[in-house]
């Protein structure tokens, strides 16, 4: 196991904690440290591209995931240890070593083809984000878009990258066919915090801008201030929510932090770099809503907590959207207008 360092600029975790499945090592190339790694792009050769959950504490069953790894450098990503099936660590391997699934549009476009699919809602994504940095170059996302479009398949996104809005066309197209909506992540308008907090994401202006742009397209759009975090930015959540209701924000969603495996020690590594200060405060608090593991073993208590802060704090988001004018649900999306897409291989259409 490394021990953090001082800080890694650009990077969210200062180190890379022991691996829970440990057999396959990843070493660093000769010179390159944690403090100078570079991000490595590796295929991903998964034959498969919609993925399948029965959890209750989550809102879909079907989701869609470019990219496994994320760039963004989240400290309290919950998403960090599912890096650890892959040899990889939770830590600074999840943000450098991102699986990239360059085939996903096609896999995408050959499961719908099935004669025995059956359309359900997709996230986009339910793990890791599929607007990261490198998407800007891959495209892979819009291709997956593009393919959803052309069969007018609901989808769901959720990001926290203003790149979103390179996809208005097709997302408009979809939202022709009441087939999509957004969730841009808010969880500070505090420049400084956000720098710290999610060091390779686009900055809280953007987003705002991002949920301004599709708006104006027509694309249903609302916010997720997730996570909330006790003493850096549960304050936040009136202005978090006023500002997104400016922008265009029709609906909000939040859950509060939850610190799995290793992510519990990178976000404290990561406390004791920015907030030494607060530490005990935070993780106290921590404690108090998701128990001694700092994540909830329970469904329907780990993404809201348990607690008097979990209850302040649902009472003053609450309070908040309905003072917005907001929506606690989006809307629904329809499949009632899906079709096959086009068939590469197959004959030509007859009209």
């Amino acid at each position: 196991m490394e021990t953090p360092s001082a800080g890694i600029r650009g990077r969210g975790s200062a180190f890379n904690p022991a691996r829970r499945f440990a057999e396959l090592e990843i070493e660093y190339d000769p010179g390159e440290s944690p403090e100078k790694i570079a991000t490595k792009f590796l295929r991903d050769h998964s034959s498969s591209i919609i993925s399948r959950n029965s959890s209750p504490d989550l809102p879909f069953e079907a989701s869609l995931n470019p990219y496994r790894g994320c760039e963004h450098g989240c400290a309290y990503c919950y998403a960090r240890p599912t890096h650890e099936y892959l040899g990889f660590s939770a830590g600074v391997d999840f943000e450098s070593r991102i699986m990239v699934k360059e085939n996903a549009p096609a896999l995408l476009r050959a499961e719908l083809l099935k004669p025995s699919y059956k359309p359900v809602t997709l996230s986009l994504s339910g793990v890791t984000d599929p607007y990261q940095p490198v998407e800007k170059k891959l495209c892979i996302t819009r291709g997956c878009l593009e393919v959803l479009a052309e069969a007018r398949h609901p989808v769901v996104l959720i990001t926290k990258n203003h790149l979103i809005t390179r996809d208005i066309d097709h997302l408009a197209e979809l939202a022709r066919h009441h087939a999509t909506a957004a969730y841009i992540s808010l969880t500070t308008l505090d420049s400084d915090l956000a720098r710290k907090l999610e060091p390779r994401a686009s900055s809280p202006k953007m987003r705002l801008e991002a949920i301004r742009l599709l708006h104006e397209a027509g694309i249903p759009v609302g916010v997720s201030t997730a996570p909330i975090i006790p003493g850096l930015n549960d304050s936040e959540i009136p202005a978090l929510i006023d500002a997104a209701r400016s922008a265009g924000a029709q609906f909000a969603g939040y859950t509060v932090v939850r610190l799995p495996f290793a992510v519990k020690d990178i976000f404290i590594a990561w406390l004791d770099q920015h907030f030494p200060g607060m530490r005990d405060k935070v993780l106290s608090r921590i404690e108090e809503t998701q128990g001694s593991t700092l994540s909830h073993g329970e469904f329907g208590k780990r993404l809201k907590g348990v607690g008097v802060w979990s209850q302040q704090t649902a009472a003053l988001f609450r309070v908040s959207i309905q003072r917005a004018g907001m929506l606690h649900r989006r809307p629904e999306v329809s499949s009632a207008s899906f079709r096959r897409p086009r068939d590469p291989g197959g004959q030509m259409e007859l009209f």
